[in-house]
């Protein structure tokens, strides 16, 4: 048996079977077989949530061979993309058709369903998650029923499926509303961590993406400042700090390096003091730290479980090198996050159930209902989704 294991090598596992199918009547068939076998399912994207996720000891679907655009709705700015297609390729998929997703975090390696059901973002207040753009998704439930949500047919449905963990079942393709392919001017500017502090508000209100990592160790801000524009790469001057490009090529960042990472969302308006507070604490206890702490915004959107239902966000990221002690600085970042009412990111650590969830998504119990008339058996759980959604 093959072993898997993520990106930051902190979850593996050894599945019985490790199963990379071309198409969903694949997927049909080794749904029946799990259900013979009593055997649990879980889906492999890339592998770069922090999380166990993934890990099980049954069947893992790989679903990197079911990639790729299926169709264009043309009309509407629309494409039915496959979920194992990762973001990267998704870019240079749309490019030549004149389309663009709306947004894109700041890495792109991600598979989509994994981007999708764990609440990928990006930044820019006024834009939402990625899985706010879907209108559409075909998901397999464990009795191989085939599922085909739409926003003009079941949009309670799709508000659930939209964010899942892969808990309701192995979605194959997401139907996606994209916008016109735009350039964007990419500014950053390293100044004194306090001197942006006295400018955040501005600043945010000022870009249509902004973000800024604070490197503790000497205490300035690498702040990113994105706008759209029409000018080319060849109308800018040869500037360090600065580049124009597609957006697809412009708002990723490459990570060679392997970290572990604890993103907490937090309602936008308690951003900036929850930030100084995580500032205070790694500055009194954690003075080696290096790794950066990232602060973006994130605007509201209507899915359950998403980490900005409901609410205007702001995301703070606490990163720590691969190998190096990460569990005394979560812990206490996570305390302060709790202070603010934060809800972790699926996809990063965290230390949550599902009794604490509960008080944090006002339809978590609606979800769940969901989840279980979806797959009685639980042959979507492991034990990382046992603890998230069964008290």
């Amino acid at each position: 048996m093959a072993a898997w294991q993520n990106w930051a090598g902190n979850v593996d596992c050894v599945p019985q079977h490790i199963v990379r199918p071309e198409h969903e009547s694949e997927i049909v068939e080794w749904l029946a077989q799990a259900a013979d076998d009593d055997l649990g399912v879980r889906v492999a994207g890339s592998g770069h949530s922090f999380m166990p996720l993934v890990a099980t000891d049954g069947i893992l679907f790989d679903l990197s061979s079911l990639s790729g655009i299926a169709r264009f709705e043309h009309d509407a700015n629309r494409a039915w993309v496959r979920a194992g297609t990762t973001l990267h390729a998704l870019g240079e998929l749309l490019h030549p058709a004149g389309l663009a997703l709306q947004n894109l975090g700041d890495i792109d390696v991600q598979a989509l369903g994994g981007a999708l059901g764990t609440g990928t973002h990006g930044t820019g207040s006024t834009l939402p998650n990625l899985s706010a753009r879907v209108s559409g998704l075909r998901i397999l439930r464990a009795d191989g029923q085939l599922v085909v949500l739409r926003e003009d047919t079941d949009p309670d449905g799709l508000r659930a499926a939209r964010v899942s963990l892969g808990a309701l079942g192995v979605v194959t393709a997401a139907r996606i509303d994209l916008v016109p392919a735009y350039r964007l001017h990419e500014r950053v500017e390293r100044l004194p961590m306090d001197a942006l502090l006295t400018e955040l508000d501005e600043r945010v209100a000022a870009s249509r993406h902004f973000e800024f990592f604070w490197y503790p160790g000497r205490d300035f801000a690498e702040a990113k400042h994105l706008q759209p524009t029409e000018a080319s790469e060849n109308d800018l001057p040869d500037v360090k700090y600065e580049r124009i490009g597609w957006s697809h090529r412009i708002l990723p960042s490459v990570r060679d390096d392997r970290f572990l990472e604890m993103e907490y969302s937090v309602p936008a308006a308690a951003g900036p003091d929850c930030f100084r507070e995580i500032r205070a604490r790694i500055g009194s206890h954690h003075p080696d730290l290096q790794w950066p702490v990232e602060y973006r915004t994130l605007h509201s959107d209507e899915a359950w479980l998403s980490t900005a239902h409901a609410r205007e966000t702001v995301t703070i990221s606490i990163h720590q090198g691969q190998g190096l002690p990460h569990e005394a600085l979560f812990a206490d970042a996570e305390a302060i996050f709790a202070e603010h009412g934060g809800r972790p990111h699926w996809g990063k650590m965290h230390t949550q159930n599902a009794q604490s969830l509960g008080a944090l998504y006002p339809r978590f119990e609606a979800f769940q209902s969901l989840r279980r008339e979806w797959d009685p058996d639980g042959r979507f759980m492991n034990p990382a989704l046992r603890r998230l959604f069964e008290a």
